[in-house]
């Protein structure tokens, strides 16, 4: 994740509900609108079936409290407005509470097709319909709990696996690619990138080869990792995850696939 922010925490009520303007709003509708096609076209149906449960709107930012008011009754599961960045710890520490952590600002039009940071649109349009799947949730819940047993030095390991799937995972629905990720979701252009595109690899799920894959922050991926079933997936919630990162760790990163303009988050 980024060290620093130029956004600014928009602060919440009482009850969680935050005021956004106009303008905000306007930028919500018009993302919803960009990717409203393509999700439908591109995203896997454990996506898309979310979004139909929530029904989410489409013409301003939602309610913090609203979403979770759907949530508990889904999956147990509530959204909790933080500042625009918090650490591996907290966040490790709030998936073990089954509280997703949402940034409350939404972006500018500067950042409109890409945004290094996450924002209300990525935290809300992108995460909660995979957390409204208990499946999905459980898994995101085991992350949590692996991470706050886990020592800082593991934490940008383990954050790796959620990266790779929660936020960018692929999968295969009906013989072709379909993206999972709240990352591409989110993304008006990285989702077509990511399905489509001749640039990036594309290689089965493996969690140690997760594990040890480099990743950025700054720009499209050049590799995903694709389930051949969410089953895969969901199996790793059973799996001693620190574990995993030991070996990891004794085996080393794997090469880096991008350019040399920056380093790629270790």
């Amino acid at each position: 994740m980024p060290k620093s922010t130029k956004y600014i925490a928009k602060v919440a009520d009482a009850r969680g509900h935050i005021d956004y303007t106009a303008d905000e709003d306007a930028v919500w509708a018009d993302l919803y609108a960009a990717q409203e096609e393509n999700v439908e076209r591109y995203m896997a149906r454990e996506y898309t079936d979310g979004l139909v449960r929530l029904e989410l709107p489409k013409t301003k930012v939602p309610s913090c409290a609203d979403i979770s008011e759907r949530l508990l009754d889904l999956t147990g599961w509530r959204v909790q407005p933080v500042p625009a960045l918090i650490g591996f710890k907290s966040f490790f520490g709030m998936l073990a509470d089954r509280v997703f952590p949402a940034a409350s600002f939404i972006r500018s039009r500067e950042d409109f097709d890409y945004i290094e940071e996450p924002d209300i649109f990525h935290e809300i349009f992108g995460h909660t319909p995979l957390l409204s799947d208990a499946r999905f949730a459980a898994f995101s819940h085991a992350i949590g709990q692996a991470g706050i047993r886990a020592d800082a030095a593991d934490y940008v390991w383990l954050i790796r696996l959620y990266w790779f799937s929660i936020e960018f995972g692929l999968r295969r629905q009906d013989g072709a690619i379909k993206a999972l990720g709240s990352g591409l979701a989110s993304s008006p252009t990285e989702l077509v990138y990511a399905v489509t595109s001749d640039i990036p690899d594309r290689d089965e799920f493996d969690i140690l080869t997760i594990l040890r894959t480099p990743y950025r922050i700054d720009m499209h991926q050049m590799g995903y990792f694709v389930l051949n079933d969410p089953e895969e997936l969901f199996a790793a919630a059973d799996r001693d995850l620190l574990a995993d990162v030991r070996q990891a760790r004794k085996l080393g990163l794997l090469p880096n696939k991008f350019p040399e303009k920056t380093t790629a988050a270790e």
